[in-house]
């Protein structure tokens, strides 16, 4: 059995098809070169939905290697991703990339989804708990 971080457990997953749709629809997207990352804040996170299509890889063992690839990558990553819901697609140039271009590729998706999420955060009006000091005269 494999040790629990080197697992893909169905929490970490987008299993069901309006999951999918409303990271598709509402999501926030970042292309690659290679892949195109959409996030959509959410309170389970950070969990991962791919769509690889026979467009963007017309045999299966092209989009197998791909979604593999993928899958490894997150989880190497998932403790430092914020809480989204994220949908990974694949383009065209991805089935002919070798494996180390499309691990570059992610791992400048990442970066970008942390450094938005930081920035995000940071903008963010914060909510204090202590009482506003308002004087009545």
């Amino acid at each position: 059995m494999l040790p629990l971080r080197s697992r893909f457990p169905r929490q970490r997953r987008l299993l069901k098809g309006p999951e999918f749709k409303a990271v598709i629809e509402n999501g926030h997207r970042e292309g690659g070169r290679l892949l195109t990352l959409l996030a959509l804040p959410a309170v389970l996170g950070p969990r991962l939905g791919l769509a690889i299509s026979k467009k963007a890889a017309a045999r299966a063992h092209e989009r197998n290697r791909i979604k593999r690839l993928i899958r490894e990558s997150f989880r190497q990553n998932a403790a430092t991703l914020p809480a989204v819901d994220l949908v990974l697609m694949a383009r065209p140039p991805a089935q002919t990339a070798d494996n180390e271009a499309l691990r570059k590729d992610l791992d400048q998706l990442w970066r970008r989804l942390r450094q938005r999420s930081r920035v995000s955060n940071a903008a963010s009006p914060r909510s204090s708990s202590a009482p506003s000091s308002s004087t009545s005269g």
